[in-house]
């Protein structure tokens, strides 16, 4: 293990983006704990707090596909760099609305869809460019590393956001774009060998990626089933609700609370890097799936702040084995050349299980409470894995990981 490491922080542009992308998840997690909590103190609304994800969610799934095709065809660095500059300038803005005291539910939605059309371009440019900056046999070991550098950056970042949210927003929004511009500018520098597109772009390159993943069935229902579990079985949207109203604790229980998950996360996706999956590792997510819905019912019934943080952390550990399967499948069964537009697809679905997710808590919610909407997704998850496991069971009887990574598919 150490000597792989040791080849992984060999690397130099592999480790400056892997810090850009530490810092711009800081920076991000830190924002959506002060926009969270800022928009529940303007308005003390469930119903709100699910706009955030939805106004974030509708832009980016829009233009992902188009972000993946851009991603294949411009220099992935400075794609993610222009993100981080875009999205600095808009902790800016909040820094300026809530200094002028001109915050407002409507800015903070507005807000909101830019975040949601960054993150469109975003998510497939990072995704597509990791496997150029190492060798391909250190692919597997560097996607659980990079996950747990980026768990760790969730488990600080909340935590962070909530502790400077007590001195007052502007602090956090302050933070958050210093971070930002620190994280664009590493991004700047990161240098790989560009193939610069030739080919005309056509309806049929557009749709590449789409293609490729319903193609390749076991791609489909790894990234599906991750999709519908966090869709039905996330409550980060209603934590506001949790901290403040069941837990009855502040902005500091709040960072606790949505760093909570990551920690499982990241002790996941440590494991994972000393003991990559190798082996059986259709039942181990399938597996894995049930156990996010039995700690995801177990949290909406929790009273007591220490049992709801390690319920959260449960489901933290077992969404990361979901993330880092799906990963570690799509990026060695994609040629180069298509990596953008696929990894696109794999951010809509990332996104749908996020932005829409949230959605969907703060609208159930609403109609049965906050409660009754976490044990309503826990359940849900539960099921979504049986209809799964008869669904594709190529996906569930997968033995190992990396079985057909040497057959490079073609491009339609």
């Amino acid at each position: 293990m150490l000597s792989h490491l040791a080849d992984l922080f060999a690397q130099r542009q592999f480790i400056r983006f892997w810090l850009a992308r530490l810092a711009g998840t800081i920076a991000n997690q830190m924002l959506m704990v002060a926009v969270a909590w800022h928009m529940y103190d303007i308005t003390s609304s469930p119903w709100d707090l699910g706009l955030v994800g939805l106004f974030q969610f509708v832009p980016a799934l829009v233009m992902t596909l188009p972000a993946g095709h851009v991603a294949d065809r411009v220099h992935r660095g400075r794609i993610f760099a222009a993100c981080m500059f875009t999205q600095a300038v808009m902790a800016l803005l909040l820094l300026a609305a809530t200094h002028e005291h001109f915050a407002t539910r409507g800015l903070i939605l507005g807000i909101s869809v830019v975040l949601g059309v960054c993150r469109a371009f975003q998510m497939p440019a990072q995704q597509a460019l990791t496997p150029q900056l190492v060798p391909r046999e250190l692919l597997p070991r560097a996607i659980a590393l990079s996950s747990s550098g980026m768990e760790a950056a969730i488990i600080g970042g909340p935590a962070l956001g909530g502790v400077l949210y007590v001195t007052g927003a502007d602090t956090v929004y302050a933070t958050c774009m210093a971070l930002l511009l620190v994280a664009g500018v590493l991004a700047l520098f990161v240098r790989y060998a560009h193939q610069r597109a030739t080919g005309a772009a056509t309806w049929n390159t557009f749709f590449a990626g789409l293609g490729f993943v319903w193609r390749h069935k076991l791609i489909l229902g790894a990234t599906s089933l991750d999709l519908f579990a966090v869709l039905l079985g996330g409550a980060t949207a209603l934590l506001p609700i949790y901290a403040r109203d069941i837990l009855h604790t502040g902005p500091v229980g709040l960072g606790l609370l949505r760093a909570a998950p990551a920690v499982g996360a990241l002790c996941m996706s440590l494991v994972l890097v000393r003991w990559p999956l190798e082996r059986h590792v259709g039942p181990k997510l399938m597996g894995a799936v049930g156990v996010f819905g039995l700690a995801t019912v177990v949290f909406g019934l929790s009273e007591h702040f220490m049992l709801s943080l390690l319920a959260l952390a449960v489901t933290g550990a077992a969404d990361n084995v979901s993330v880092v399967t799906r990963s570690t499948l799509v990026q060695l069964e994609t040629p180069d050349e298509m990596r953008g537009r696929v990894s696109a697809v794999n951010s809509i679905f990332i996104g749908a299980s996020n932005q829409l997710g949230e959605f969907e808590s703060g609208a159930t919610a609403e109609l049965m409470g906050p409660v009754g909407s976490v044990m309503f997704g826990g359940m849900g998850t539960l099921l979504v894995a049986a209809i799964w496991f008869r669904l594709f069971p190529t996906l569930a009887r997968r033995d190992h990981m990396v079985e057909q990574a040497s057959k490079t598919a073609r491009v339609a």
